[in-house]
């Protein structure tokens, strides 16, 4: 028996439902729902307990925390792709007279522009927005805690002085801008800045009773680019399918990717734990995966929206309490557990349509030194290159119409690939980003740096 891509098998079906009944029972978490994606299909929904009398859907509003980041950070990138910024401008460039205008763009994005992690002030998640009108309330007399660029220190303010940019170059409050550029386009009709029934209430359960309390939903004011918006499953499964494919109209896949790239030094903590940030996003290892995507939390929620584009699979999950389920752990573990039992079936391999024979020409093996490395030119477009040996730096190179190729990934992303020819057009070796890559290992006749000894190879006697 088989099914197709867009099914879930009955016993995958019951492993997820039992997943998220464990977290919510154990958790004691109000309400919880969920849902998986596969292959840019919503696959799978699962809910437990009840908002307003009745279980909670794909359309029930939750709030989504620092997800939020996420869409703040396409906004950014936006701006970056149409020219209007550069991701190395130091804010002051643009948004003079904050005192943390020597923070660049790209630090601020992955919080390493040296800011404090909170406002001053009363806990601004339970605050109204308007103790804060200004930037000045949000960055406080002492905005900066190191210098920028040195370290990676999670912030929210950071966040606020991203969307007060983004109000800056577009000269509409944020949350127009988002909803113009991101959300309508995108068909996110159920995601908003404030709640729009049917909502979850959020609630804090008291850690030693089953009793619990309303906790207050307030307007983040000048904080809301850093976790203002109310969300769904059905939205966020959307966004997240987005957040792999990209869609023209918002952000290209290329731009994307970048979004997806670490971004931020790693603390010795991170590297034991897998864990990096990008530009807007999270990185995380589990069950043997990296996991790409945010968590998020407010006063009375918690979000996690995770994405591993090897399986091309994402979860999300949703709670309406303040603690209880680590929801990180069970979107991990919601696509693991679509992963390992029903693996993604590999498109069919197909042949090139055709081939250029200059470049059929470079295919083979090639050696870096006495390193053995292979060639592949694939259907795709693309050229790999990577050593036959099991390990080693390894990429896929994109063609840029003049005969040389852009890395993609690893230690040779960005890096030019080239062939270099002899007068007669034959090809002497490959360059990539200054190392030689020849036929023969330390081949005569090649410019390989240092030169190559006249007496040849040898053995000794």
């Amino acid at each position: 028996m088989t099914t197709s891509q867009g099914e879930l098998l009955p016993a995958t079906r019951r492993a997820l439902l039992h997943r998220i009944a464990v977290a919510q029972a154990e958790g004691r978490a109000p309400s919880l729902v969920a849902a998986v994606v596969r292959d840019g299909t919503t696959v799978w929904t699962g809910a437990r307990t009840s908002v307003d009398g009745h279980a909670p859907d794909e359309n029930v509003q939750y709030r989504i925390g620092s997800i939020t980041k996420i869409f703040t950070a396409v906004l950014v990138l936006r701006l970056r792709d149409e020219g209007a910024l550069d991701l190395g401008d130091p804010l002051e460039k643009h948004l003079p007279g904050t005192g943390v205008g020597e923070a660049t763009v790209a630090e601020l994005l992955a919080h390493t522009g040296g800011l404090a992690a909170e406002t001053p002030g009363p806990w601004w998640e339970r605050s109204p927005g308007s103790l804060r009108p200004e930037l000045a309330d949000v960055l406080g007399e002492r905005p900066l805690l190191t210098p920028p660029g040195r370290r990676f220190h999670y912030s929210n303010p950071g966040y606020a002085m991203l969307g007060a940019l983004v109000e800056k170059l577009r000269g509409a409050p944020w949350e127009d801008v988002l909803r113009r550029e991101v959300l309508e386009p995108l068909g996110l009709h159920r995601t908003s800045t404030r709640p729009q029934a049917p909502h979850a209430g959020g609630w804090a359960v008291h850690p030693w009773a089953d009793v619990m309390l309303p906790e207050p939903t307030e307007d983040l004011g000048r904080m809301a680019p850093a976790g203002q918006l109310w969300s769904t499953t059905g939205d966020l499964a959307r966004f997240a399918v987005f957040l792999v494919n990209g869609d023209e109209r918002v952000l290209s896949a290329e731009s994307l990717r970048e979004m997806r790239t670490p971004a931020a030094p790693h603390e010795a903590a991170d590297v034991a734990s897998g864990y990096a940030y990008c530009l807007g996003m999270e990185i995380r290892r589990r069950n043997g995966r990296s996991l790409v995507g945010h968590t998020g939390s407010l006063p009375g929620f918690l979000a996690c929206l995770m994405i591993s584009v090897e399986d091309d699979v994402a979860a999300i999950a949703l709670a309406n309490s303040t603690s209880g389920p680590l929801l990180f752990s069970v979107v991990a573990d919601l696509v693991r557990i679509v992963a390992e039992a029903e693996p993604r079936i590999p498109a069919p391999w197909k042949p090139l349509g055709e081939a250029d024979p200059s470049l059929l020409e470079l295919t083979g093996q090639w050696y870096w030194g006495t390193h053995a490395f292979a060639l592949r030119l694939t259907a795709d477009g693309l050229v790999s290159l990577g050593p036959l040996a099991p390990a080693g730096r390894r990429s896929r190179f994109r063609p840029n119409g003049d005969g040389t190729w852009t890395g993609l990934e690893g230690y040779y992303a960005d890096e030019l690939l080239k062939a270099v020819r002899r007068p007669d057009g034959s090809v002497s070796h490959l360059d990539l980003g200054s190392f030689v890559f020849t036929r023969q290992p330390y081949e005569e006749g090649a410019p390989v740096p240092g030169g190559v000894d006249p007496e040849g190879w040898r053995g000794i006697s």
